[in-house]
């Protein structure tokens, strides 16, 4: 569902004047208006919305989710209800139909709204459904990069970045058109909402907005010459499987040349299917490849504690300890409480996973290179291997024929 003018329906608290429009006359010149109600242009004005909104859902019976405060619940004995808010547009899903149109119903007495019916479209992301599962694509959005940037008749790539690039060393000349590289970065950044794959090349690319080169500007080319192989391509979340929560956590040790800080990334997997994923470089020097392995599991555990509360905020109950794969030296780190002379220096903000070792919140498993499922995320694979590691990820696309 849709509100029209939003950010219209909020009350103001504070005392805010303003200006009368232009060709309105009064009879003196210094008056002014007081504003009862927002209106768009005020700082205000989405925060007074918003909580409009919240005290409308809070006397229908929705409880506000403190994990994620534009996530809504309404449990009964008898239906579900979850709303999804962002701005203006609102996704509901429900065990009722029911009561879903009840919900519709009272939405649209409080406020002006339009029913945009099933969700196929939001916010660029492309949803299917089949017994299978709910699928998640932007293909149209890629292919609006890909005309954008002129590659709609190019040959495409079979993976985003060369294995063995040298971008961080890159010394020709500077691109011409700074803006334009900015905006594909940045277009590239939205699309890694359902490309997982992009991470690492969206990572690396993201590093030179301020003056990128020539050599740059090649390489963002050759990420757009891959989406035209599948823009189609994205998650698949499946139906029939059991939801257990895995995760997958790696680093590459001093990955930066100029900071030599290292590379963190994660990948959880709800049922198999992809759920959560990054890619970041980490803030402080890590002076071994353990040390580094250590604050991706930090990293990756602080995720999956927040996955932990907001879970069963959607009717999915986390007890079981959650698998955590990761290299040996970061597992035996967690384990062993025994202070060790070489890991002294390692900050005690990253110690707590061994407190949710022994609450039973995770539990540590090695895993190999070959099978690390964050491995993608932290190198330029080649393209033998980076296939492998898309079937591994989930990551399929619907617009191919089987």
């Amino acid at each position: 569902m849709d509100v029209h003018n939003a950010f219209l329906h909020g009350d103001l608290d504070e005392e805010v004047y303003m200006k009368f429009f232009p060709g309105f006359r009064t009879g003196d010149p210094n008056k002014v208006c007081r504003l009862r109600k927002s209106l768009y242009g005020l700082k205000q004005a989405p925060r007074c919305w918003f909580a409009k909104l919240v005290e409308a859902m809070k006397i229908f019976g929705f409880v506000q989710d403190y994990s994620d405060y534009s996530l809504f619940v309404l449990a009964t004995n008898t239906a579900r209800l979850h709303v999804l808010v962002y701005v203006d547009d609102l996704i509901i899903t429900g065990s009722s139909i029911h009561v879903v149109n009840k919900l519709k119903h009272y939405l649209s007495s409080c406020f002006h709204m339009k029913n945009l019916g099933v969700l196929r479209y939001f916010l660029d992301l492309e949803v299917a459904r089949s017994p299978s599962g709910i699928y998640l694509c932007q293909r149209k959005y890629a292919l609006d990069i890909i005309a954008e940037t002129g590659l709609l008749g190019v040959r495409p790539t079979t993976f985003p970045l060369e294995q063995y690039h040298k971008l961080a060393y890159a010394k020709g000349s500077l691109f011409p058109e700074p803006t334009r590289y900015r905006r594909l970065i940045g277009r590239l950044i939205y699309l890694g909402n359902t490309r997982p794959e992009l991470s690492y090349a969206i990572h690396i690319l993201s590093h030179f907005m301020a003056s990128p080169q020539q050599a740059h500007w090649d390489a963002a080319l050759r990420v757009v010459c891959y989406l035209k192989n599948s823009p189609g391509q994205g998650i698949l979340l499946r139906a029939n499987k059991p939801l257990t929560l895995t995760a997958w956590c790696d680093s590459d040790h001093a990955k930066c040349p100029s900071s030599r800080r290292s590379l963190t990334s994660y990948f959880i997997q709800l049922g198999g299917s992809p759920l959560s994923w990054k890619t970041r470089k980490q803030d402080v020097v890590s002076r071994s490849s353990t040390e580094a392995e250590y604050r991706a599991m930090a990293d990756t555990v602080s995720e999956i504690l927040w996955l932990r509360q907001l879970l069963p905020f959607l009717g999915i109950q986390v007890t079981a300890p959650i698998t955590v794969y990761s290299s040996l030296s970061a597992i035996m780190l967690a384990a062993n409480p025994v202070f060790h002379a070489r890991t002294k220096h390692v900050g005690t903000d990253c110690h707590f996973i061994r407190d949710e070792i022994i609450r039973g919140t995770i539990a540590t498993q090695h895993v190999s290179t070959t099978t690390q499922l964050a491995d993608i995320l932290t190198k330029a694979l080649g393209q033998k291997h980076f296939e492998d590691f898309l079937d591994k990820l989930s990551v399929c696309n619907l617009h191919t024929p089987p």
